[in-house]
């Protein structure tokens, strides 16, 4: 069985969050290859799951486009929002306080080399966690993320937005999960690069009426990770700083 290093990064600024993906990143891929040249016993594979909050930012993925961000560089200063063009798939989206924004750095020849599967594993955590708080969470064909389904005049709600990134098969980036997040910053973009009426974006808090903690949700997150990628986690003596 795989084994996995959680950490909680708590509430971190993106880019020094990004920055120490990378570097765990550039760490798995340079083992993976130590490994594969040479003739010694190899060392275990080595993966990483990280959760943080980050203050306001956008970021806007590879294949995105950058008039989907509604706000002016002046704008976003007197707003305190920070912004991030980045290699991760997908468009705009917003992180910021009251998300639980989950980093796994998986060696995925260590569980299955499919990225669609993957993508798929990394929604279905989420629909069971959100199974637990009675929300029936779903995919919506041609949309990456988790949807609340349509009701009366309720338009289909994204609660969690992912995009990844895949070298030798290693990964990063990953989800956006809103459980408290304050709404009104996806109002200065387009997000995900969705504009369609029947579409719109909610949270956790928003869904049940009362206030739910990030650090609430994390315990469901991990024991559905462990569960669907069938690893166990690994005791981590290290610390972020």
């Amino acid at each position: 069985m795989e084994q996995v290093i959680f950490r909680d990064l708590g509430r971190v600024e993106y880019q020094k969050a990004w920055d120490y993906q990378s570097e765990l990143h550039r760490a798995v891929v340079d083992r993976k290859l130590r490994n594969r040249d040479s003739a010694e016993r190899p060392e275990p594979r080595r993966h990483y799951l990280l959760f943080c909050e980050h203050p306001p930012v956008y970021t806007l993925g590879k294949s995105g486009s950058l008039a989907h961000l509604l706000l002016s560089e002046t704008e976003l200063r007197q707003r305190g929002i920070a912004f991030h063009k980045i290699n991760r798939g997908g468009d705009i989206t917003y992180h910021g306080p009251g998300q639980v924004v989950g980093y796994p750095i998986f060696d995925l020849d260590g569980f299955f080399t499919d990225v669609h599967r993957y993508v798929r594993y990394l929604e279905e955590v989420i629909i069971r966690t959100l199974a637990e708080y009675g929300l029936h969470g779903q995919r919506i064909e041609g949309y990456t993320g988790v949807w609340l389904p349509a009701e009366g005049s309720r338009p289909h709600r994204k609660i969690c937005a992912i995009g990844v990134h895949l070298s030798r098969w290693v990964t990063m980036h990953g989800f956006a999960f809103n459980v408290a997040t304050d709404l009104e910053y996806f109002e200065h973009i387009v997000p995900c690069g969705i504009d369609e009426a029947d579409k719109e974006v909610t949270s956790l808090s928003r869904e049940l009426g009362r206030a739910i903690a990030p650090a609430e949700v994390q315990p469901a997150l991990k024991r559905h990770f462990a569960e669907l990628f069938s690893f166990a986690f690994q005791e981590d003596p290290e610390n972020f700083a």
